[in-house]
């Protein structure tokens, strides 16, 4: 089989392909020749990767909720994919808060739809179902969660992370046995990803590029806090890898991966600051003076990937530096002329793609 033609031409279906991590998905799956349909309420933010990238171009555009049943249902029946990458979601923990129902209904019975969905298709397909790192119970614990760690969540957010993987174990056990099913499923928890064209509210680095191309400070709230920090690219790049080696392996059916930075150093939000400050002009920060939490962050968070290393054969290739200067290139040329986002996206996808190769990553052979 030709691993670098795997997605060519092949029906893919990415739910929430209007959002930061759904669009450069959608963007690097065009790049390799797929036919993308997108299924996605509306576009999340203004501005947007999406709309300012031109991610919609070439591309069937689909608008639908997640939370319909019906709606959903459809969409795969008209399709018919080969591939499914499920990514809609309400991904920030403070919004989870203000909105507990609306999370709990988009990540918990978002995810039965899509598993409701995948149970009347009649052809071979292959589904990655992306829940979050925050499903495991955070303990604090330094050497990183493992797979088979225990999942938990203080907050609306971590908890449906981790309801939608205990009703993902249980539908495959229940519907999808891996010796009659057509459907192939895998589990991607990635880290905090972070990359150009990410305007969500309350995220780090958004907060400080609105800031800071202003000229104003940014109030940073928990400065010690640290976080498994990782390129977007990375971790859609660990998606496309999880989705082939189901394709080639069965036996990898139902099982989770991890995709995260290296755990040799962590980093603080105040290591993120201090190292986007060597790439941006104008870097300003003030830590807030408000000691009482509104509501709970985790301190620590930490991933161990060795599975993904051992078996995907996957591993992070970008430290840290290479994270922000690939960032602050992409915001620092929107803002400069808003009209060339298409090409910096399509350029930041080659150069990663280049240092796979160049860095010897055993996932380049796909791309």
């Amino acid at each position: 089989m030709n691993l670098k033609k795997i997605f060519k031409n092949k029906k893919i279906i990415v739910t929430g392909h209007t959002g930061f991590k759904g669009s450069w998905l959608t963007c690097w799956l065009k790049n390799l020749g797929a036919k993308v349909i997108g299924f996605s309420i509306s576009v999340p933010t203004k501005p947007s990767h999406y709309i300012s990238a031109k991610i919609n171009k070439n591309i069937t555009d689909v608008r639908g909720d997640i939370r319909n049943l019906n709606s959903l249902k459809k969409c795969f029946k008209k399709y018919q994919p080969d591939f499914v990458f499920h990514l809609a979601a309400q991904s920030l923990v403070k919004k989870s808060y203000k909105n507990p129902n609306k999370t709990w209904h988009t990540n918990l019975i978002g995810t039965l739809n899509v598993l409701e969905s995948l149970r009347e298709m009649k052809k071979k397909c292959v589904a990655v179902i992306i829940t979050s790192d925050k499903c495991y119970k955070n303990i604090e614990q330094k050497k990183g969660y493992k797979e088979d760690d225990s999942l938990g969540g203080h907050d609306p957010y971590s908890a449906s992370k981790a309801s939608a993987e205990l009703l993902i174990k249980s539908y495959i056990e229940s519907f999808f046995p891996l010796k009659k099913t057509k459907v192939i499923i895998g589990v991607a928890r990635a880290g905090n990803v972070i990359g150009g064209g990410d305007w969500a509210q309350d995220r780090l680095i958004p907060d400080c590029v609105r800031s800071w191309s202003k000229g104003k400070k940014v109030i940073i709230r928990n400065p010690k806090s640290t976080r498994p920090w990782q390129h977007v690219l990375e971790a859609a790049g660990g998606y496309l890898c999880l989705a082939v080696n189901l394709k080639l392996n069965k036996k990898l059916h139902g099982q989770p991966f991890n995709f995260g930075p290296n755990l040799s150093k962590e980093f603080t939000v105040l290591d993120v600051m201090k190292s986007m400050n060597k790439y941006w002009n104008n870097v300003h920060w003030k830590i807030s003076s408000d000691s009482k939490k509104k509501f709970y962050e985790s301190g620590l968070l930490r991933l161990n990937c060795e599975k993904a290393k051992k078996i995907l054969k996957w591993q992070s290739i970008l430290k840290l530096d290479e994270v922000m200067d690939m960032v602050s290139n992409w915001y620092s040329k929107f803002y400069q002329n808003p009209k060339n986002a298409a090409y910096n996206t399509n350029e930041q996808i080659k150069k990663y793609q280049y240092l796979m190769i160049k860095k010897g990553s055993k996932c380049a052979k796909i791309f």
